[in-house]
């Protein structure tokens, strides 16, 4: 009984020096996507925030299209498409 116990302890040991080293490893790797971690983050807070305020949207929208009516019409267009795109994507998720 006591041997197995002793046995047991020393596989723990080594599992737990297995796992820190794997840990470590992947740290290293995983460091080199933070920044774009990052940023991914700060999209979806961005989207998250949209969602709450869509008039804050619609206002800002306004003020463009006021201020530069050409540029805001771009804008419309590439809105409009990344619109297309977000629904289509969404309906292959939902399906």
């Amino acid at each position: 009984m006591n041997s197995e116990l002793v046995r047991l302890a020393a596989r723990r040991e080594q599992l737990v020096a297995q796992s820190a080293i794997q840990r470590a490893i992947l740290a290293q790797g995983i460091e080199s996507w933070r920044p774009r971690l990052a940023l991914v983050d700060r999209g979806i807070a961005a989207m998250n925030y949209v969602r709450r305020y869509p008039a804050l949207l619609a206002t800002l929208g306004l003020l463009v299209t006021a201020l530069r009516p050409r540029r805001a019409t771009s804008w419309l267009q590439r809105g409009w498409l990344l619109w297309q795109i977000g629904s289509g994507l969404r309906n292959r998720r939902i399906k």
